[in-house]
């Protein structure tokens, strides 16, 4: 049996079409499809009507839209990208991969959502136009550059989505496919009640990760839940490189040349991605140590500015950073 989502909604006696509103490492899973995209479009992308859309099913399982204001979730987070570059999305635009847009099972369409990152804290701001991901165990799929300008290297990311009304000139940029300014870094106490929440629900079928663990319990295990970020005492240094494994050069932001023996340990990580999904957002750089994926800012010439690097360190959520002297 199948239907085709028109308007938001459903046509009796059409078929259900699976299309890609659902991913996983950038693999489109199942979700409906839109109609083509109406020739008002054409012209331009616009906020204008809101459309909240019939219930649907899919694979079984039955969804509701609905027109919820305070709209505030945690969940897991997956992104999707090229292989439908060009596809109308359910609200009848052309999806653009590189825009910042996203796709929830039953928010209006489009709507505007604030997605955080519970393992960093960064919080961008994102335009819903599709519908999915058809996957049950995720709240939300990324566009591609959704999920680069938050961090999100691969795998699924556990986060918050919360809807908002932005201002005017925040929704053009969206509409027009591009970023607007990311929010203020989610204070630490917020993001552990956050991670306590997402703790309780089930663990993506799909992917290893799962929460992110608290940095004061993480290890570096690998299981499940500890995928994220391993603590390091002061003083213990990183064990070194396995027989006939070199250490690996930065992939995300290359060492500097500047000369100086201070800099700020900002995490190791039991996964290169997510290592180099940090190293991004504070601008430092990545190297191999035994198991483990260090993040380091510097080398800083003396103490203080060292200490500046630290603060915007612990600003994007890395609170067990510190400073480190190479003597």
């Amino acid at each position: 049996m199948k239907s085709i989502v028109r308007g938001g909604g459903l046509m009796a006696g059409a078929a259900l079409l699976l299309s890609g509103c659902g991913s996983f490492d950038g693999q489109h899973g199942g979700g409906p499809a839109a109609s083509p995209a109406p020739a008002a479009a054409a012209s331009g992308v616009t906020d204008v009507p809101v459309t909240i859309g019939e219930p649907y099913k899919i694979g079984g399982v039955s969804y509701t839209p609905t027109d919820v204001a305070d709209y505030d979730e945690v969940g897991y987070a997956g992104w999707y990208g090229d292989e439908t570059a060009g596809k109308p999305t359910a609200n009848g635009e052309t999806f653009d991969p590189a825009a910042i847009s996203a796709a929830h099972k039953t928010l209006p369409l489009p709507s505007y959502v604030e997605v955080t990152a519970l393992d960093t804290g960064r919080t961008i701001l994102v335009r819903v136009n599709d519908r999915g991901p058809m996957v049950n165990d995720r709240l939300i799929d990324l566009s591609r550059g959704a999920a680069e300008q938050l961090g999100i290297a691969d795998g699924v990311t556990a986060v918050r989505v919360r809807r908002t009304n932005p201002p005017a000139a925040e929704r053009a940029l969206l509409r027009a496919g591009k970023p607007v300014r990311e929010r203020i870094a989610t204070p630490q106490s917020l993001l552990a009640i956050l991670r306590g929440k997402v703790k309780e629900l089930p663990v993506p079928k799909t992917a290893t990760a799962s929460a992110p663990a608290s940095p004061a319990t993480a290890s570096a295990t690998g299981k499940a839940g500890e995928d994220r970020f391993i603590v390091e005492s002061p003083g213990t240094k990183m064990a070194a490189p396995e027989a006939g494994q070199a250490t690996k050069p930065a992939t995300t932001a290359t060492k500097p040349a500047a000369a100086g023996s201070y800099f700020v340990q900002v995490g190791a990580f039991s996964t290169e991605s997510r290592a180099e999904a940090a190293a991004k957002s504070v601008g430092g750089h990545v190297s191999k140590a035994g198991r483990l994926w260090r993040v380091r800012m510097g080398p800083f010439t003396n103490d203080t500015e060292a200490r500046r690097a630290l603060t915007t360190a612990k600003a994007r959520g890395f609170r067990d950073a510190l400073v480190q002297r190479n003597r």
